[in-house]
């Protein structure tokens, strides 16, 4: 019998009814399916040790930290010195002390016409005197008009120095001041220009206050005796823990630049009074 093309054949039969199997086919099989096996899991490699540095003979060790041997403990480095200050650049409020005929207002005026910043110069002398009629001159004797008028004149100086220092310019001020006069001393120029007011002594010897006093005119000159009786009261600043300057060799710039020293000196580590 034929069959038509493109029709699939019949499976060939085997004697007893049994179908044929095509070559390579195994058949269905029997019972349940067992599951496909998996691939086996790689292990896990452990972390590496760690690794240290040999550990060198002779030294001591610490568990596994190795130590290095001792030895001696450096000195520690110097620290860095200190800034100098420039008292020529800087705003300041100077006091210059010292008797008649110490120099104080000559050394005052060119320390202070030589800055490199604005600087004004108060002499406590001059304000005093601006009183005309009515003047209390101290050498006719010191009473209590004296005092009073020394008061307002130390007062109008404090004022002028507050008021120059807030705008910016220094001030130097001079007056003679006696250790041994707490009413007239160095508290009042505290309290009226302020605690950072720098004072300095200006101190030559007694033959040199004679001879600069013999040149003095008008009421600014004194007798010998009462420069001398001045001269012993001011060595009472000696201890005082105030900075003096001994410019009985010394002209009047080279006292300015020493007291630029001293200055410098005293904005490091201001003195205490």
């Amino acid at each position: 019998m034929q069959h038509a093309v493109g029709s699939p054949l019949p499976p060939p039969h085997q004697p007893g009814g049994a179908p044929q199997q095509q070559p390579g086919y195994l058949g269905a099989p029997s019972g349940p399916v067992p599951p496909a096996p998996q691939p086996p899991v790689p292990p896990v490699p452990p972390p590496p040790a760690p690794q240290h540095a040999p550990v060198p003979q002779g030294t001591d060790t610490t568990g596994h930290v190795p130590l290095p041997p001792g030895g001696p403990v450096p000195m520690p480095s110097a620290p860095p010195a200190p800034i100098v200050p420039d008292p020529t650049a800087t705003t300041l409020a100077v006091l210059l002390i010292g008797p008649a005929g110490a120099g104080k207002t000559s050394v005052a005026k060119f320390w202070a016409d030589h800055r490199r910043v604005p600087t004004a110069h108060v002499s406590l002398d001059d304000v005093r005197e601006w009183v005309r009629s009515g003047f209390a001159d101290p050498q006719s004797g010191w009473n209590d008009h004296s005092e009073a008028q020394y008061r307002l004149a130390r007062r109008t100086c404090g004022f002028a120095a507050r008021n120059f220092l807030a705008n910016g310019i220094s001030c130097i001020l001079d007056d003679a001041i006696f250790p041994d006069r707490p009413a007239v001393g160095l508290g009042g120029w505290k309290r009226h220009v302020g605690p950072g007011l720098l004072p300095v002594v200006l101190l030559p010897g007694l033959e040199v206050v004679l001879e600069r006093n013999a040149e003095r005119a008008g009421n600014r000159r004194l007798t010998d005796e009462e420069v001398a009786r001045i001269h012993g009261r001011m060595a009472g600043w000696y201890g005082s823990g105030l900075p003096i300057i001994d410019n009985s060799q010394l002209d009047v710039p080279t006292t300015a630049r020493v007291l630029d020293d001293v200055l410098a000196r005293a904005i490091a580590s201001p003195p205490k009074w």
